[in-house]
């Protein structure tokens, strides 16, 4: 009985959910007059500890994203995703790992700031944006600081609506506090 208890106890150390919260600095390739936009990012993750050095993590974060002009202040996308970011993590040392993997992220929203209106057509725009997400993250005394970059795939655009094929390029910075269960 005790053998048994000490070894779902172990394999539940293993286990961990990490909500998180942060930023956003995005804008869409392929574009002269593109600058970075910040937004807002929230969810969490759940992960799993396969050995002291790899670990695998799921998660759901939504994720404003975006672009602005660089040359007219009156022109501004904000594109909100439901991301789903499936990671590889190896820790370097303890504490310190490395990650990439595949990102599908979900369409929720768009809206564009033009000539002081207000517009918003999710038809024109791509329902499943992929991207593969890269970076590394550190932590200490259970709290986490990601870093992030999600490389975009496919066009923001259907393919219907345009032959300009932009693609999203996005920076994430988050704190997150890792729970184990």
């Amino acid at each position: 009985m005790a053998m048994m208890v000490a070894a779902v106890t172990a394999n539940a150390q293993q286990m961990f959910v990490k909500p998180m919260v942060g930023a956003t600095v995005a804008k869409i390739t392929d574009a002269d007059d593109a600058a970075w936009k910040i937004g807002i990012a929230a969810g969490g993750e759940f992960g799993y500890l396969l050995n002291e050095q790899f670990a695998v993590t799921a998660g759901a974060l939504v994720s404003m994203q975006g672009t602005k002009d660089s040359e007219d202040d009156d022109y501004s996308m904000t594109t909100t995703y439901l991301n789903v970011p499936i990671l590889a993590n190896y820790y370097i040392i303890p504490g310190l790992a490395v990650k990439a993997g595949f990102q599908p992220g979900l369409l929720l929203s768009q809206k564009t700031k033009f000539h002081g209106g207000e517009y918003t057509d999710t038809d024109h725009f791509t329902k499943l944006d992929m991207s593969i997400p890269i970076g590394v993250s550190y932590e200490f005394s259970d709290f986490v600081i990601d870093a992030r970059y999600n490389l975009g795939l496919n066009s923001i655009y259907d393919s219907d609506y345009s032959d300009y094929k932009p693609k999203n390029s996005v920076i994430m910075l988050t704190l997150g506090y890792k729970i184990p269960f």
